[in-house]
C-alpha cells in the first residue's frame, strides 16, 4: 500500500482589528493563471456554479447573489461570468433529483459524502486526471496526494478539493492563569493530566476537564491511548483491519483513566448528555481549566472568557503523551469541500474552468482579494509593504460577510489556515505557532476508507454518523463504563457483541479493501506547507 500525505469546519473568516502585516516572504505560491491571463470579453468564461453550506442562512440568503458584490469582483479579477447560487448540503439531492445541473457542483468532504447521493458513480461528472496533468500541472502538484485520492473513483480524479495539508488540527487549550495559582507544571504525560486536573479541583474549579455527549471535543484520554473509535481510524491486528477500539488493553486502560476522572469530579457527572452549547457556556464562562477543540478557535475563547475573567490567560498546550510517547486528537480527512464539473461541459471550457481554480489555489492576486478584499475599497498596501486591513469585519453580518468571501467564495485551496490573515494579530500568530510548533508533531493517524465501507450502511447502530464520533453501540457501552453500569473488564464482550452486531462483515469488508488497496487511505503525520 503506497503511503499517502493527508483529515468539517469550513474555516470561517479570523476577526481581525485594522493592523498591518508585513508582506515580505508571505508564503507566495507560484502564480497559476493570473490577471496577466485574461482575455478580453468576447473570449470570456461563462459557467453555473453551486456553493455548499451546512445551513443556507447568513450573508448568501440576504444578498442578490446574481449581482453580490464579491462574486461580481471576482468575476472582474478572471474575466468571468458566473451563474451562481447555494445549495444547503441536506438538500443537495434534491437538485440531482431535478435533473438540472450546474456547470459545476461543489459539495461537503467528498463523493462518498450522502449528499453527493451517488451522482459520481452515476457518471455525471467528468474524469479530471488527465485533463489536471496537462492543463494545470502547477494546481495539479499543489494538491496533496491524499486529497486526490479521496476524490477519486475507479482510479480517476473527479473533484477540485479544498484541502488540508495538516490534518492535525484539534489541540488542547488550558487555562494558564489558572494553572500558575496551581503551583503546577503544564502536563506532559496523561498521568501528569489528571494529577493537574485533581490540582484544578483542590483551587475550585468546577469543571477541571470540560466535556459534553459522544466524547466530542472530549477525547483527549482517547488519543493519549490511541483507542479514537472514529471513521478514519481503523487498524490492523491480527491482518485483520478493525476499528481502533479492538486494541483491548489500550481501551480498557483509556476507559479505566475517564471512569477515574468521573469518580474524582474530575469531569461533569452529566457528562454524558451535556450539549454543545453546554460545554461553551462552560468554558466562555470561566468555569473550565483544560478543553479540547480546533486551533483556531483561540481567538474566540480569550475574547469571550476575559468578558467575565478580565485576567484569563488562554493557551494551547501539547497533548498529553500516552504510554507509547504519543498523543492528540485524531487526523481529519484530507479534503474538505469539492467542485466537480458536469459532464456536458465541452472540453474547452472545462480546462477554462480548471485553469479559474488554478487561479484561486496559487495567485497572490486571489490570495490578497479572498483575505483582505478590494485595495482601496478594504485595505490598503503601505509603503513599506505591509497590508492596513482596515476593512476588517467588526459584527456579526460582517464577519458572515467576510466568511462568504474568503471560506466560501476560495472554493479551491489549502484550508489549514489563512498564514496572511492570522499574521495580523496575536492571537493569530499564536495560533500559527501553535499549528507549527505543536500540533504537526502530535495527533493519531488511522486507515480510512474512500468512498465509506458498503457494510457500514446496513447496521446504523455500528455507523460513524459523523467522522468525530464514534458508532453509537460503542459510544452507549464506553458511558457505561464510566458511569460504573457496566464492569470495564466486560470490553472483550463489547467487541463479541460489536462481532455478532455485523461487525463482523464491516471488518471483512475493510480487510479486503485495505489489502487490494481499493479506496483506501492511510492518514499519516504531514508537514504545514512552508
Amino acid at each position: 500500500m503506497k503511503k499517502v500525505w493527508l483529515s468539517f469546519l469550513l474555516l470561517l473568516a479570523f476577526t481581525v482589528l485594522g493592523c498591518s502585516v508585513n508582506m515580505a516572504g508571505a508564503g507566495k505560491a507560484d502564480k497559476g493563471s493570473t490577471a496577466a491571463d485574461k482575455t478580453n470579453t468576447d473570449n470570456m468564461l461563462r459557467f453555473s456554479i453551486s456553493y455548499p453550506t451546512t445551513i443556507a442562512s447568513g450573508y448568501p440568503s440576504r444578498v442578490d447573489l446574481q449581482n453580490e458584490k464579491w462574486i461580481k469582483k471576482q468575476e472582474e479579477l478572471f474575466n468571468v461570468y458566473m451563474d451562481t447560487r447555494v445549495v444547503e448540503d441536506v438538500k443537495m439531492g434534491h437538485m440531482f433529483a431535478g435533473g438540472s445541473l450546474p456547470d459545476v457542483v461543489g459539495a461537503i468532504g467528498t463523493p462518498s459524502n450522502p449528499s453527493m447521493s451517488g451522482s459520481v458513480e452515476a457518471g455525471l461528472f467528468q474524469p479530471l486526471t488527465q485533463l489536471l496533468k496537462e492543463h494545470v500541472p502547477d494546481l495539479y502538484h499543489y494538491v496533496p496526494e491524499a486529497a486526490w485520492d479521496a476524490v477519486t473513483l475507479n482510479g480517476e480524479i473527479y473533484g477540485l478539493p479544498g484541502f488540508l495539508s495538516n490534518p492535525s488540527r484539534r489541540a488542547t487549550f488550558i487555562r494558564m492563569d489558572l494553572l500558575k495559582k496551581t503551583g503546577k507544571e503544564v502536563p506532559r504525560t496523561i498521568e501528569e493530566f489528571v494529577d493537574v486536573l485533581r490540582a484544578f479541583k483542590t483551587i475550585g474549579v468546577q469543571h477541571p476537564y470540560a466535556m459534553r455527549e459522544n466524547f466530542k471535543y472530549a477525547d483527549i484520554v482517547l488519543g493519549a491511548f490511541d483507542v479514537l473509535p472514529y471513521r478514519d481510524q481503523f487498524t490492523v491486528i491480527d491482518g485483520e483491519v478493525v476499528p481502533k477500539f479492538f486494541q483491548t488493553d489500550k481501551m480498557m486502560q483509556a476507559l479505566q483513566t475517564l471512569k477515574d476522572m468521573y469518580d474524582e469530579g474530575l469531569i461533569a457527572k452529566d457528562f454524558a448528555t451535556l450539549t454543545a452549547s453546554d460545554f461553551f457556556n462552560n468554558i466562555e464562562s470561566g468555569n473550565a481549566a483544560i478543553w479540547s477543540q480546533n486551533a483556531v478557535a483561540l481567538t474566540g475563547f480569550s475574547n469571550n472568557i476575559r468578558q467575565v475573567e478580565p485576567a484569563a490567560e488562554v493557551r494551547i498546550i501539547p497533548s498529553p503523551i500516552g504510554p507509547d510517547g504519543e498523543g492528540g486528537y485524531f487526523y481529519y480527512s484530507p479534503v474538505v469541500t469539492s467542485f466537480y464539473i458536469n459532464k456536458n461541459v465541452e472540453e474547452e471550457r472545462v480546462i477554462a474552468i480548471l485553469k479559474f481554480f488554478e487561479w484561486q489555489a496559487l495567485s497572490e492576486e486571489a490570495q490578497l482579494f479572498y483575505t483582505f478584499g478590494v485595495e482601496g475599497e478594504t485595505y490598503a498596501v503601505n509603503d513599506d509593504g505591509s497590508i492596513d486591513y482596515y476593512g476588517a469585519p467588526k459584527t456579526r453580518s460582517g464577519w458572515q460577510e467576510e466568511s462568504w468571501r474568503s471560506g466560501v467564495l476560495w472554493a479551491v485551496r489549502d484550508m489549514t489556515m489563512n498564514r496572511l490573515l492570522y499574521e495580523t494579530t496575536e492571537d493569530g500568530r499564536q495560533i500559527m505557532q501553535a499549528f507549527d510548533s505543536i500540533l504537526q508533531h502530535e495527533g493519531r493517524g488511522g486507515i480510512g476508507f474512500y468512498p465509506e465501507l458498503e457494510t457500514i450502511t446496513a447496521y446504523p447502530e455500528l455507523a460513524f454518523p459523523q467522522q468525530d464520533v464514534g458508532p453509537s453501540f460503542i459510544i452507549d457501552n464506553m458511558v457505561q463504563m464510566v458511569y460504573g453500569a457496566r464492569p470495564i473488564a466486560d470490553w472483550p464482550k463489547v467487541l463479541e457483541e460489536y462481532r455478532a452486531r455485523g461487525g463482523d462483515e464491516i471488518i471483512q469488508e475493510a480487510t479486503t479493501r485495505y489489502f487490494n488497496e481499493e479506496g483506501t487511505i492511510h492518514l499519516q503525520e504531514q508537514r504545514l506547507r512552508p
